[in-house]
């Protein structure tokens, strides 16, 4: 339940429950909050047993957690056989792979997949994908600084 709150933020709630109640009230809020804690953990508990009480041993192995739709799915994938050559399948493909390739043909790595200068209209002109060298300290830029 408080597995995201941090150092840091946990003193800052004690230093604010410690200004706004006061020191000599905080031990009887804290006891309180603890109290109230507790009867809704046995409130919870009760309800668990009596519904598998109610259930039959049938359900016996019966988890609560199983009624999370993301568990119960994790679950039932997991018990079933059948899915084992969706599960090679899985295994066999490598998405960093795949994406790899697909960012080569895109930038014109290989020269299968690469679309030729004719057909794309720009028969001289460089192609702006590829990175080029940088400049040396004396060269100017490619454009015309006098143009404007």
């Amino acid at each position: 339940m408080f597995n995201d709150i941090g150092a840091l933020e946990l003193v800052v709630l004690v230093i604010l429950a410690v200004l706004i109640f006061g020191p000599d009230k905080l031990p009887k809020l804290i006891q309180d909050i603890s109290g109230f804690v507790r009867k809704i953990r046995d409130f919870s508990e009760n309800a668990k047993q009596d519904i598998r009480t109610e259930l039959g041993p049938e359900f016996k192995d019966f988890e609560f957690e199983d009624l999370n739709p993301k568990a119960f799915i994790r679950k039932q994938l997991a018990e079933n056989d059948d899915l084992k050559e969706l599960k090679e399948l899985r295994g066999s493909f490598d998405l960093r792979k795949e994406i790899g390739e697909v960012a080569d043909a895109v930038n014109g790595r290989e020269a299968d997949v690469s679309v030729p200068a004719a057909v794309n209209g720009s028969a001289g002109a460089p192609d702006l994908r590829k990175r080029t060298a940088p400049p040396a300290p004396g060269d100017r830029p490619p454009f015309d600084a006098d143009a404007t």
